[in-house]
């Protein structure tokens, strides 16, 4: 009985060793379908960005180069959604003033009315 219950512990284990390297197989691809994806996608930003980034000196871009530009933009992208963000909250604010306002001269047109 206990070499038949060892026989089973055996064989369950076999069988979740063979899953995990199953599953270490597929994490491997995907690691490399995904080095390939960053290749691919890193290739055609340097092409997209080594014309106009190298202009009419007509040298190539480093990647360097690249990577700060698109940390730039990145910044430029950051700091344009911050500065919508206050606009949003100035013209908001702007707009209850503007109803307050409105309100306040209803208030004093019909004051106006039953003074006349």
């Amino acid at each position: 009985q206990v070499e038949e219950e060892l026989r089973a512990a055996w064989s369950q284990q076999a069988g979740q060793l063979q899953e995990m390297r199953h599953r270490e197989h597929l994490l491997c691809s995907d690691l490399q379908r995904a080095g390939e994806q960053l290749e691919s996608f890193k290739a055609r930003v340097m092409q997209v960005c080594s014309p106009s980034a190298a202009g009419s000196t007509g040298k190539s871009v480093t990647e360097q180069e690249v990577i700060e530009k698109v940390r730039q933009i990145s910044e430029e992208n950051q700091q344009s959604h911050e500065r919508e963000k206050s606009l949003q909250e100035e013209l908001s604010s702007r707009l209850t003033k503007e109803k307050k306002v409105s309100a306040d001269m209803e208030v004093f047109k019909n004051s106006l009315q039953k003074l006349q």
